[in-house]
């Protein structure tokens, strides 16, 4: 069995958040390097910014610089590495959106 990779994590980022009603928006912003890979919109409005890592990755500097900025701007970013993460991720936006 081959390792999970980042690709699977991100398809199963995108199913568990269309089965709470919302949309995982792949997210690209030309001229704007180590953005993060999806812009999670849930129900009432909510918006959350996630970078999808193969297990065991970690962001780059320049992907860590980025996150730090949107943060700063009050926007929330999570990375996620497995489908557990995604899950924890999951169960949070469930609060978010009661």
């Amino acid at each position: 069995m081959s390792a999970l990779r980042e690709k699977e994590v991100e398809v199963h980022l995108r199913d568990r958040v269309k089965a709470l009603g919302g949309k995982a928006y792949k997210f690209v912003s030309p001229g704007n390097s180590g953005v993060p890979d999806r812009l999670v919109c849930l129900p009432g409005g909510i918006k959350i910014f996630v970078e999808a890592k193969a297990p065991g990755k970690k962001p780059t500097a320049l992907q860590k610089a980025e996150q730090a900025k949107l943060v700063k701007l009050g926007n929330s970013v999570f990375n996620l590495d497995s489908k557990a993460e995604v899950d924890k991720f999951i169960e949070y936006c469930e609060l978010l959106i009661r």
